[in-house]
This record gives structure tokens, sequence and C-alpha cells, in this order.
């Protein structure tokens, strides 16, 4: 009886146990919905649902919450309802134009540094699909990127032309020395070359922390030219901030402490039209006013530019870059958050101090990342909605074909019966097994099933979904 008694007991208690987890899990599913505010428990209850976690890992790759999951919002964490703060213009969300790597047209790098400029521009010419590819050979740190039947460059940047116009040259400088680069003389007057500018932006702090990095190993960039009117600035009008060869081994403190400092909203200068403010010539307005003319013009030269992509958002730029040229990239493009800037602890203080020295860079990143946003939904809105065109007309035209062979078999005295709304049936289903020929079995669709745009689940969450 001892020995029947305590089975007995165990039994309960297991079943008491297997009671309490099974409550915990609907409690999780209960208390966190999304998997993004409770992921850890979200995780241990699809272990328990899935039948361990092996099962629950290969499945969270492709199906999340029920749906099949984005990858463009997987690989970055972006919110899914995206709220603009900025309004645009249909030209300046729409931009897609018509590169002609065939014929005269240029795509324009402009490299940022710290940016991921060099990762980005690697992929410009070893990662995309190209009738003729850009040829790149070990030991040589530029490429040959030919148009098809031509022996010239659809490419200025990096690891094309070189620095032809000087090291990590701005928007002042490439626009003005670009267009003389590639006049070859065999583009008739009437008929000039279109020059599609591209750049790459980064979260202000992250770029700053990231270029003190650099400089502190020895990096200068005293190669750059800093032409602005046809001239470079003289030594007065662009002091520098160390006195030796580099500046390498210099403090965080010490590289914000530098009133000279490039680093300081970089991103800005770099994308503004410094002609409109004396060029570097700091005497001829305020301070004040001056970097409210160039974040205008940053932002004026942002929207007219024919792609920028932002590092925080690696999927979404090759998206945006792919749909924007028509231009397909072989593999894709990777978040790495694991940067020297990532590692490097800077206290509150500090944070608050660099984003005191970038305000203006801030605000231009929070203006791009917003228009950036935009551009993504309303690009996926658009393939999302031709997609659905596209399954209609197949719809239509499935319909349309048994529609015109069922009047065919028809006698004229015959009327065609109604379908079921609630059933779908084949045309050997309609004809019957007496019918002994082998003729292509179709499918036949209800009067409605055409008609309404959310006919099926996937229709259903192109049109509700907000991005």
């Amino acid at each position: 009886m001892d020995e029947k008694s305590s089975s007995i007991s165990h039994h309960r208690l297991l079943i008491v146990l297997l009671m309490v987890l099974l409550f915990g899990v609907i409690m999780i599913q209960y208390v966190c919905p999304s998997r993004s505010e409770c992921q850890m428990l979200h995780h241990l209850g699809s272990w328990f649902k899935g039948g361990g976690a092996s099962g629950s890992r290969s499945r969270g790759n492709e199906i999340q919450d029920g749906l099949q999951r984005d990858p463009y919002i997987a690989e970055d964490g972006a919110l899914v309802r995206f709220v603009p703060r900025f309004n645009f213009t249909k030209a300046d969300l729409n931009r897609v134009v018509d590169f002609n790597i065939k014929g005269d047209d240029v795509i324009v790098f402009l490299h940022i540094q710290k940016t991921g400029g060099t990762t980005f521009g690697r992929h410009l010419v070893r990662n995309i699909q190209l009738e003729r590819p850009c040829e790149c050979h070990a030991g040589q740190k530029k490429c040959t990127c030919f148009r098809p039947g031509k022996k010239e460059t659809w490419l200025f940047s990096r690891f094309s032309t070189g620095w032809s116009c000087g090291l990590h040259a701005d928007w002042t400088e490439l626009t003005s020395c670009v267009p003389s680069r590639m006049d070859s003389g065999e583009v008739p007057e009437n008929l000039p070359r279109n020059y599609y500018y591209i750049t790459i932006l980064r979260d202000p702090v992250s770029r700053y922390l990231s270029e003190w990095r650099h400089v502190q190993r020895g990096a200068t960039w005293k190669a750059s030219l800093h032409v602005c009117d046809g001239r470079s600035p003289t030594l007065s009008e662009l002091p520098s901030c160390y006195s030796g060869d580099d500046w390498s081994g210099c403090s965080l403190q010490e590289f914000m402490d530098c009133p000279y400092n490039l680093a300081n909203n970089r991103q800005t200068r770099m994308l503004a039209d410094l002609s409109l403010v004396g060029c570097y010539n700091v005497s001829a307005m305020s301070e004040e006013e001056r970097w409210a003319v160039l974040l205008e013009s940053a932002k004026r030269n942002l929207r007219g530019m024919a792609f920028f992509g932002l590092t925080e958002y690696q999927r979404k730029t090759q998206y945006l870059f792919e749909r924007t040229f028509n231009l397909e990239f072989i593999a894709p493009f990777t978040q790495l958050n694991g940067t020297r800037a990532s590692s490097v602890e800077v206290p509150s203080e500090t944070q608050h101090r660099i984003l005191q020295l970038n305000r203006w860079d801030v605000e231009l990143y929070e203006y791009a990342r917003d228009l950036f946003l935009q551009r993504f939904q309303v690009a996926r809105q658009q393939e999302r909605r031709q997609a659905r065109q596209r399954r209609q007309q197949e719809r239509r035209r499935l319909r349309g074909r048994f529609t015109t062979k069922q009047g065919t078999q028809l006698k004229p005295t015959e009327t065609p019966r109604q379908p079921d709304r609630h059933s779908v049936v084949t045309e050997e289903q309609h004809r019957g097994k007496a019918d002994g020929d082998n003729v292509e079995s179709e499918m036949l669709l209800p009067d409605w099933w055409d008609l309404d745009e959310n006919s099926t689940m996937e229709d259903y969450m192109d049109n509700v979904e907000q991005w």
C-alpha cells in the first residue's frame, strides 16, 4: 500500500507541475504578445510548443508570430510602424533613375570618412551582376569598370578611378571636378552626360568616435585638397590640430578640444555647397548663420542625389540601390555592429559633448534617416502593389481560359450550372469522367474570386500592413 500511495503521489505531482508549466506558457503569450517585448520568454515558450530548441530555431528564420518574417525589418531592428517626421514630395520619395550603363551615364560615389564607404565601394566593383563585370586583380587598389563594348568607365569612385579629385573629395569638389575629368570629347554638346551622385551616411556619434580611433592610429588625410572656388584653403583659414607628422595617440579629449577639427559636423560640410558661405573663410558670416546655410544646402543636395544609404540599415541600403538603378548585387549586404567605435565605452557627459560638437550632423542624420525610411516604405508598397496586380491578372487570365473552354462545350439549349461559391471545381470534374480525352485540367474560379483586392491572406496583409 505504501508503494502504491507513493506512486499515486508522484503522478499527481507530475500532473500539477505539467499544469503549472502549461499555464506559464499561456501567460507568456498573454502578457507578451510580441517577441520583441519578451524575447527570452518567447524563446522558452516556443521551445515547449515546438518540441525543442532546435525546431524553434530552424523555423524562427522564416516564420514569426504566424507570419512570414520580413528580412528588411529583422536585420536592423527598425520599427515595424515607422512614423514620418518630415514632409517630402513624390519626386523626393519615388527615386528611380534611368541609368544607362551602355551609354554615357556615370555613378559618382561621394565617400565620407568612417561611414562604411570602403565596404560599400567594394560592393560596387565586386558584387554587382553586370554584363561586363569590373576587372579586379590581386595587389591592385583599383578595378577596371568599363561599359559593355567601350573602354570607358561607368563608375567614378575610389576603387575604380582612384582619388582623381582629391582624397575624400566632397560635394563642392566633385561637382566641379568630375565633369572635366570624365569629359572625353565623345559626348555631343547637345547630349550632356548624366552624373548620378550617391553617398553613405552614418550615425554622427558612432562616426565621430570611429574617426577619432582612426586618427589615433596615425591617419591624417593630408592629401585632401579641400578645393573650393578654384583654390585650396590657406593655413590661416584651415589650421592644423597637430604640429607633427600625424596625430597618433591623441586622446578623445584632445580630439574634441581642437576647434579646427574637420571631424566636427563632417557629413554636413562634405554634402553642402561650401561656396555659399565663402568656402573656408569663417569671417564671412557668424558661425550659427554659416552652419544653418550649410545644413540647408546639405539637405537639398541629399534630396537631389540619385541615392544615399545608411550604415545602420545595410539590407535596406542594398534594396534601395538595386531598385533605384535597376542593378542587382550578387551577395546580400551584412549588418555588422561590432566596429571599433562600438567597442569604445564613453561616459554620458562625453557623449553629450560629442552631440554638441556635431549638432548639425545630428540634425542632418535625422532628416536623412526619415527620408531614407520613407523611400523604403514607398518602394516596398509599390513592389507589393505590383505583385498584387500581377496575381489578380493571372487569376483573371485563368478564369478567362476556363470560361472560353466551358463555352465551347455547352450545347445551345444548355445553360451553365452556377458554381458553388465555396468550392473550386476543376474542368475535369465538371465534364465528368465519361470524357476520355486527355485535356489539360483548368481551374474553375468563382465569380467573386478576382473582384476583391483582399482575395488572399497575402493580399490582405499587403493592404493593412504599415511600415
